[in-house]
Formats: C-alpha cells, sequence, structure tokens
C-alpha cells in the first residue's frame, strides 16, 4: 500500500517537481490548492495522477480534515511572513490535529541553523516558524540545499558569461553548497517516504568555489575565465545597506538586497556543509555545474 503525501504549493516550481517526483515513485499524493488556482496547472497535476484538494488555508476545519489519513505532509509553499509563518502554522496545525506523524516545512535553503540571525530576512522568517514548529508534537524533518544551482544562468550573478568571469566576493576559495531544484525536489520525494528522517537533512550537489567555477567554465567553453573580486564581505554588507535604505522592496520576496542577503551568507562560509546526506536514497544522480550552464550556452544563453 502506497504512503500517503499532503503536498501544499505544488503549483510553483519547486512544489511542481516534488509532486512529480512522488509520483514517479508511486506514492499517493494528495494536492492541496486554492479556488484561485490557475486552472492550467491543476490539470496538469491531474494527469499526474495527483488527488487535488481545493480548500482555503483559512478553514482550519477544512485543512485538517483533508490531511487525514496523511503519513507526512510537505510544504513547498513561498512567500514573506503571512505564507512562511502564519500559513505555515495553520498547515502545521491541520496536521497536528489529524495526527499527521510528518511535517516537512518549507526551508529549502542554507544552513540557518549556523548562520546569524538579523542579517536574512527571508532565512529569518524560516527561524521564527522553527520555534513554533519544535514545539508541536510531530516529527519534522527540514532539508537544506544551499543555494539552487539553476540561478547560476540567471539570478545569481557569480558567472559573467559575456564578460567571461567569475565574480566574487571575499575568500576565492570559499566553497558554496548549491542544489538545482529538480534534484531538491527528487530528494525531498525521497525524504518525505522515508519515516526516519532525522530533524535536518542536508544536502549539495554541487559544492564549488569561485576558483573552481573558473576552471568548469574554461572546461565547457575552451575559453579562459577570470576571476573578478567586487570586494570584501564588509564591503558587500555596507551594499546591502545602502540597498534596503534606497530600495526598501518589503513587499517583495526577492528584492535585490534579499539576493545580496544570501550571497553574504555563502561567502561568508559559516553555512558550509562539512558533511551531506546525499548518499542516504541511493539511486539518487547529482546535476553538474556543467550540466546546467552547457545547455543554456547551446541554446545561445549568456551572449
Amino acid at each position: 500500500m502506497s504512503q500517503k503525501i499532503f503536498l501544499a504549493g505544488a503549483t510553483g516550481n519547486l512544489g511542481g517537481n516534488i509532486a512529480h517526483a512522488l509520483s514517479q515513485r508511486g506514492a499517493h499524493v494528495r494536492v492541496l490548492v486554492r479556488p484561485s488556482s490557475d486552472p492550467a496547472k491543476i490539470v496538469a497535476l491531474q494527469q499526474l495522477g495527483m488527488e487535488i484538494i481545493q480548500c482555503e488555508m483559512t478553514d482550519p476545519a477544512a485543512l485538517a480534515q483533508a490531511c487525514e489519513g496523511i503519513d507526512c505532509v510537505v510544504s513547498a509553499l513561498a512567500g514573506l511572513r503571512e505564507v512562511i509563518f502564519d500559513t505555515q502554522k495553520l498547515l502545521l496545525n491541520a496536521a497536528v490535529a489529524a495526527k499527521v506523524p510528518r511535517f516537512i516545512p518549507s526551508d529549502f535553503s542554507l544552513d540557518f541553523t549556523k548562520t546569524q540571525g538579523g542579517r536574512n530576512r527571508n532565512l529569518d522568517l524560516r527561524r521564527e516558524f522553527h520555534v513554533y514548529l519544535d514545539q508541536q508534537p510531530i516529527q519534522a524533518t527540514t532539508i537544506f540545499n544551499g543555494a539552487f544551482a539553476d540561478m547560476l544562468t540567471g539570478e545569481m550573478p557569480l558567472i559573467l558569461f559575456k564578460r567571461k568571469r567569475i565574480l566574487y566576493w571575499g575568500d576565492a576559495d570559499q566553497q558554496m553548497d548549491m542544489t538545482t531544484v529538480a534534484d531538491t525536489a527528487a530528494y525531498t520525494a525521497a525524504a518525505a517516504l522515508d519515516a526516519s528522517t532525522p530533524r535536518y537533512l542536508r544536502i549539495a550537489g554541487i559544492q564549488e568555489s569561485p576558483r573552481t567555477l573558473a576552471g568548469i567554465m574554461r572546461e565547457v567553453t575552451g575559453q579562459e575565465h577570470r576571476l573578478f573580486r567586487a570586494g570584501g564581505v564588509g564591503l558587500l554588507s555596507t551594499i546591502i545597506g545602502i540597498a534596503r535604505t534606497l530600495a526598501p522592496g518589503k513587499k517583495e520576496l526577492y528584492p535585490a538586497w534579499q539576493g545580496m542577503q544570501y550571497m553574504r551568507d555563502m561567502v561568508e562560509g559559516h553555512a558550509r556543509m562539512q558533511q551531506t546526506d546525499n548518499n542516504r536514497y541511493p539511486g539518487l544522480r547529482w546535476t553538474s555545474v556543467a550540466e546546467i550552464v552547457g545547455p543554456f550556452l547551446a541554446s545561445g544563453g549568456g551572449k
């Protein structure tokens, strides 16, 4: 008899990948969608064999009923405090009320248990939720995956493709942990079906420094990619402060300064994974930097 997984956030990128990975593993997946969700995305989930539950997150009784008979609740919700704390709290309370044994929160980030609070808004929201989560009678498992490696070809300004430079702050040999969305989703699906997960699982499909990234880009393109040091961590912190003053972005999930806060946490090295749980589930494959940037360049990207 297949395990039953309750998934919130399946209409998003990560959530959709988790739904697909769970389907591939033969799980019975019950997906929570709001009445306002994109109909096309709901149809796509139905075609994967998902059980669709339409429910407002503000209806505790309906949420608890939707969690009945579930083995693990997985949250892939994305947002600011009203989502990461308020909405997840409602989802967690429903899981507890329905006596669901396990809960995977929407953390999916670098290991913020090793970083200083008050310096990264989005991670602080997760810290705040953890205080409540760890007081509840449910087995919780957080999955740390570093940064999403897919951003190497877009939002994360590390590889300056046109200039053939690798931009970095601080130390060129500082290792950074990254994992693609698809690989994170595949691991999350395996963890959701594993009743013996610990409180924290740490994965990193990629562990590279700016210097090794330069070498990888040279191998992929056949062209020299030089290191470009933008400054030290102190300068980056100063720029973050200026950016927050000039463009507060309080209601934006990813304003420019939020990305810089995340970059600072990575280059400081405190969150670096000395050991990973990559090998916990045999058969998983980890996407490399070359496999990310190769197709991107072949399609004309980076010009």
